[in-house]
């Protein structure tokens, strides 16, 4: 409630500067704001949101703008000043300047290119010629790194003069002439040692690196296991390119989580927000998956097909079919949804197979075995209230109660081993969503329900 009140507070202040007109009141205001209250003024003042960034100091401005949303970024570029534009994009960190530009059409991105420093302009096509989803494009060339013959005194006179630009300090890098890195050391090691000790009386050479092409999601599970604030970048012969800083992890966490849901739903993941989605777009989004299942339902109708002449004997078993289809499509979706979600956070790999296997049978054993006892107790209830399936009922009770054993076992096993497998063959697990997995389950549960029918109904009603 605090919070609300001072952003109210934060509000009208804005306001009565915007309608006073006062340039120097309202720079100095924002000036006097912490970051997150100056993005939620422009995202509360659309029509200002370039005006507060203009007005913003240029650091305090290029902090703000990287923590704001890509389609409010894109607006605020197109309505700042041409020279306004260049001050913040060569002000921005170039790891921050690669994830903004690498979204905007070509011919724009050409144009803004055009405003960077040549300097800036040279490390901007370079992170945007590494491969998409890359660690490439992460990583920032802004870092401070010593020769292992420095002494602590001259690695501080290193720091005074370079760090100014680095993204972070808390972390030192050991190269040798060739440029090859050697180690990483926490600034508090030189802190504390003598001013006259040298670099390499310091190094343990346990030095943990990322390859430039490796993918995002590994450097995501690398410092989650390493509990690091920075991580070095090399290329393929240990030539020091540049850093990752854990605020560019949690972006790409926060990203791959958002697309992992919406594909887990049963979508293409979408690459901007929903509300600033083009109709057309969404459109398109979604319509390739819901043709996918579409077809996928319609091998269902086959599957009832195929077995009409055994439901035109026994229209009882008509009744199960919702029941039993929905129990597996269910225990699917449970399963896959909890094996997504562990492997997305490292917590099973490939190697692991076996062992969810054999965890995801006695689950499903148990899960169905609970439904299929329920299942039985249903039919025995209501045939002795309403005697609706006739002298059989037994066999009726027990092709439920052990369908719905089979059915859910199997929606397990679908749903645990689909996305492993898809795992296995280089594509993303996430697309074994839900939907899909109760799909595929819907078609072979029929099979197992009619199936265990002619077992326990065969010479009676089939």
């Amino acid at each position: 409630m605090s919070l609300e009140i001072e952003q109210h507070s934060i509000s009208e202040q804005f306001e009565e500067l915007i309608a006073r007109n006062d340039s120097l009141a309202i720079r100095e205001f924002l000036d006097d704001q912490n970051i997150a209250d100056v993005s939620e003024l422009i995202y509360e003042y659309p029509d200002f949101e370039a005006q507060i960034i203009a007005n913003l100091s240029i650091h305090r401005a290029a902090s703000t703008f990287k923590i704001l949303d890509f389609p409010t970024q894109k607006r605020i570029v197109t309505e700042l000043p041409s020279f306004k534009t260049a001050e913040l994009l060569n002000e921005l960190q170039a790891d921050d300047r690669t994830d903004f530009l690498e979204d905007l059409p070509k011919e724009v991105l050409r144009d803004l290119i055009k405003l960077l420093e040549p300097e800036e302009r040279m490390i901007t096509l370079s992170l945007l010629g590494y491969p998409e989803g890359s660690v490439g494009r992460l990583m920032t060339p802004d870092y401070v790194y010593v020769y292992e013959h420095n002494t602590v005194q001259e690695v501080f006179g290193i720091i005074r003069k370079y760090a100014k630009n680095s993204e972070t300090i808390d972390v030192i890098y050991v190269i040798n002439e060739k440029g090859e890195l050697i180690d990483d050391l926490r600034i508090k090691e030189f802190i504390l040692a003598a001013p006259d000790k040298k670099v390499n009386e310091l190094m343990d050479e346990r030095v943990i690196a990322l390859n430039v092409n490796d993918d995002q999601e590994h450097a995501n599970q690398v410092f989650k296991m390493n509990n690091r604030v920075a991580l070095p970048v090399v290329d393929d012969n240990n030539v020091l390119l540049g850093i990752i800083t854990i605020d560019d992890i949690l972006w790409v966490a926060s990203e791959e989580f958002s697309e992992d849901m919406q594909k887990m739903g049963g979508t293409e993941a979408l690459d901007a927000p929903y509300l600033e989605m083009p109709i057309f777009r969404l459109f398109r989004k979604r319509i390739g998956w819901m043709i996918v299942l579409f077809l996928g339902e319609m091998l269902t109708a086959t599957a009832m097909g195929y077995f009409e002449d055994e439901i035109a004997k026994a229209v009882v078993l008509a009744m199960f079919i919702p029941l039993i289809i929905s129990s597996g499509g269910n225990s699917g979706s449970q399963a896959s949804t909890l094996i997504i979600q562990a492997m997305a956070v490292g917590e099973i790999s490939l190697e692991d197979w076996w062992r969810v296997l054999r965890r995801e049978i006695i689950s499903g054993l148990m899960l169905g075995s609970v439904l299929g006892v329920v299942g039985f107790i249903r039919v025995a209830v209501w045939q002795q209230f309403t005697h609706i399936y006739g002298a059989h009922w037994m066999g009726v009770g027990l092709t439920v109660g052990v369908s719905l054993v089979g059915v859910v076992l199997w929606g397990t096993l679908s749903g645990s081993m689909l996305p492993l497998l898809l795992k296995k063959l280089g594509a993303d697990p996430a697309v074994s969503s839900a939907p899909f997995v109760a799909t595929l389950v819907d078609v072979t549960g029929l099979v197992i329900y009619f199936s265990v029918a002619y077992i326990f109904l065969a010479g009676l009603l089939l």
